[in-house]
């Protein structure tokens, strides 16, 4: 099967997982569950999901018996969404082409939206803890990976260093955990459940994120609005610290063709695969 096919089989699965788990959703007020429900059924590529499948696949395991997992990695990753896009944060109009969620619901429904989906992440994850002594490590794994030693620290590095001067080591601080941590998180989440080797999939899922945010920084300079869904240029415009800041536009493109290279090449000490592989090429080329 293509890198497309099997995608799009790992987006299915996850689609389908996802809305039931949002059709049994009642919370009250109902506008709580209208909210969380809003920004989690808004689309996007799901790369988190997809790449914690496609590195279950790769270790030997059945993704099919972890959609609860998955669902607790897309529930942090969009209510980090949902808060970056606060008025005191990044200050966004829109999200994955549909108008952000304060612009929705209000900024005080916004934030407590976000705080809901991130409780539901960890009911999630203490619910998957009590199947085997990998599942309370994976859980683990990722509970640590979304808080104050993994991305909450990048994030707020990312606003201490706006507007001011950063070199290399600050930068690399913010994508290693304002981006990195939850990209890193499916991978050795993966490698703990099937036994595989914990570190080189760390280091993979690193350099990973780090490609991943490369990208972002340089789609935010030349990428085009509606393929990306959201609001461009606010990087230059709010002087955030990034690749394009630090190495100029032509360097980052370097330092991104150069992170790829190297993703692919702990790849191959990993085991090597070829939609791991596709994975790569694709967050190097995305436009989107």
């Amino acid at each position: 099967m293509n890198f497309r096919n099997k995608y799009d089989e790992y987006l299915s699965f996850f689609e389908g997982e996802l809305k039931q788990f949002c059709a049994e959703m009642k919370h009250f007020p109902p506008v709580l569950t209208e909210s969380m429900r809003y920004s989690l059924l808004s689309g996007g590529k799901r790369v988190r999901p997809v790449l914690f499948f496609g590195s279950l696949s790769h270790f030997g395991g059945d993704y099919t018996k972890e959609a609860r997992l998955a669902i607790a990695l897309e529930c942090i990753h969009t209510y980090s969404l949902i808060h970056d896009d606060l008025p005191a944060m990044d200050n966004d109009d829109f999200r994955r082409g549909n108008p952000s969620n304060h612009k929705v619901f209000g900024e005080a429904n916004a934030i407590l939206a976000g705080d809901a989906l991130l409780s539901e992440a960890m009911c999630l994850l203490l619910g998957e803890a009590g199947r085997s002594e990998r599942h309370l490590r994976a859980a683990q794994y990722l509970a640590d990976a979304a808080g104050a030693d993994g991305m909450i620290a990048g994030q707020s590095a990312d606003l201490l260093y706006t507007g001011r001067t950063g070199d290399e080591k600050e930068l690399s601080f913010i994508y290693a955990h304002k981006t990195g941590k939850l990209l890193t998180a499916p991978i050795v989440m993966a490698a703990i459940l099937c036994g595989g080797d914990e570190k080189k999939a760390e280091e993979f899922g690193e350099a990973l994120g780090t490609l991943f945010q490369l990208t972002d920084d340089i789609l935010d300079e030349k990428g085009e609005s509606a393929k990306m869904g959201k609001t461009l240029g606010k990087d230059r415009e709010e002087d955030k610290l990034t690749c394009v800041k630090v190495y100029g536009m032509e360097g980052a493109e370097l330092c991104a063709d150069r992170t790829a290279a190297h993703c692919h090449a702990l790849l191959r000490a990993l085991g090597g695969d070829g939609f791991l592989a596709s994975i790569v090429d694709l967050v190097r080329t995305r436009d989107n």
